[in-house]
């Protein structure tokens, strides 16, 4: 990334000068004009360096280990360099331990931790990289480790009882699934043979023997138009999705839909403010923290109110105000967030806001997993049942035909 040479006119008047990276001279200007401010001179002092090959990204559980181990090196006055060394030599993960040992070569070669971990983008999140650098700032580097470290340890737990509540029911789909398409692709076309050598056509065969034989041919016969068409569809999604509307509609119709619209909600809200509250308890500033959130919350129209709301706050507004007006922030959170504005406690009321939000998505998981294990299995019962009855009804209209036969001999 280059790296410029600024002078810009502050609020008083004076002229200050520094240094920054940026992608080019308008990004840097405009993040300047967001701020106020106006740079009267600009100079390019190094070009853009080669591309930092790029090792993907990097399991939140690992992460959460490294930065654990980390923190207590860095607190025991270990060296960085010598940190990432072993750090690099002791991990299990590939991709990791390659990320690291470039760290380690771009640390020792006079790169800033937090400006060589911008070199890995698909590996460290921004939040990640803002702690780091906040660390470095503010001179407490094994401080914001240790933060982050908590913060990811969270992160993991709950995806983790997002994952284990929802595990039971996904296999208990699965399971139906296959066993219907057993039954309809195998056992009905073996059954409707039999019911043809008994000599029933198809005009006296019942309405649901009919059905449930006419989707066993559709499988049979056309099933490869069934998975086209399903590929074709996942595909348009997955396009509709990576454009910046079509991910509004679905983040949209995530905060919607009923059920598990009002837990994504939830999960939102406890991401934003474990974020927020672990962002300015390691010092960063008010309007870069809520800018991190923006990227990291995973609802772009969650996220659009909280740029909103930044914008507002650089504007002289309170931080709770257009939070409210967004209509996407419950009147608890607003609240607290207000009285924690006042009274200069604003990350300690996060983190507690946080910790309800997190007890609640944890009851809802466990309230919702109770509701759909009766509900899946009675779906599933149903489904089996009606295939078997439907399969079995043309041999009560034989057997009786029979049995009146044999009673008019």
């Amino acid at each position: 990334m280059p790296v410029y040479n600024y002078t810009f006119r502050d609020a008083m008047g004076g002229l200050q000068k520094g240094t920054a990276d940026a992608e080019s001279e308008e990004f840097l200007r405009g993040k300047f004009r967001d701020q106020g401010l106006e740079i009267i001179e600009l100079t390019m002092i190094k070009a853009k360096s080669p591309k930092t090959k790029q090792y993907g990204k990097i399991k939140l559980a690992n992460l959460s280990v490294f930065c654990r181990q980390f923190s207590t090196m860095v607190d025991a006055g270990v060296s960085l360099v010598r940190c990432l060394d072993v750090l690099s030599t002791q991990t299990q993960d590939p991709r990791l331990k390659k990320v690291l040992i470039d760290l380690s070569t771009r640390v020792e070669g006079g790169e800033s931790l937090s400006r060589a971990m911008q070199r890995h983008p698909k590996s460290f999140s921004s939040l990640f990289i803002g702690l780091i650098k906040a660390g470095e700032v503010g001179g407490v580097l094994e401080e914001s480790l240790q933060r982050l470290s908590q913060f990811l340890e969270a992160d993991v737990a709950l995806r983790r009882k997002v994952k284990s509540a929802l595990t039971y029911p996904v296999l208990v789909m699965v399971m139906s699934a296959g066993i219907t398409f057993f039954l309809v692709y195998w056992f009905v076309p073996q059954w409707a043979a039999i019911l043809t050598d008994l000599g029933l056509k198809a005009d006296d065969l019942p309405a649901p023997t009919q059905f449930l034989i006419d989707i066993s041919n559709i499988l049979l016969h056309k099933g490869w138009i069934i998975l086209l068409s399903t590929a074709i569809i996942m595909i348009a999604h997955r396009l509709f999705v990576s454009t910046r509307f079509g991910r509004r509609v679905m983040d949209r119709i995530k905060l919607k839909v009923p059920v598990f619209g009002k837990l994504h909600h939830k999960i939102c809200l406890a991401r934003f403010s474990r974020t927020m509250g672990t962002l300015l308890t390691s010092g960063v500033p008010i309007l870069q923290a809520m800018e991190t959130v923006a990227g990291t919350i995973g609802n772009t129209i969650m996220s659009d109110s909280i740029l909103e709301a930044r914008a507002r706050i650089r504007e002289g507004d309170r931080i709770g105000d257009p939070l409210e007006a967004s209509k996407l922030f419950p009147p608890m959170v607003v609240h607290m967030i207000g009285v924690g504005e006042e009274s200069g406690s604003l990350d300690f009321m996060l983190q507690k806001i946080a910790d309800f939000y997190e007890a609640e998505v944890e009851a809802a998981l466990a309230s919702l997993t109770a509701a759909l294990e009766p509900i899946m299995i009675v779906s599933l019962g149903f489904i089996v049942g009606f295939i078997v009855i439907s399969m079995f009804l043309p041999l009560v209209k034989v057997i009786s035909s029979l049995s009146s036969g044999g009673g008019e001999e």
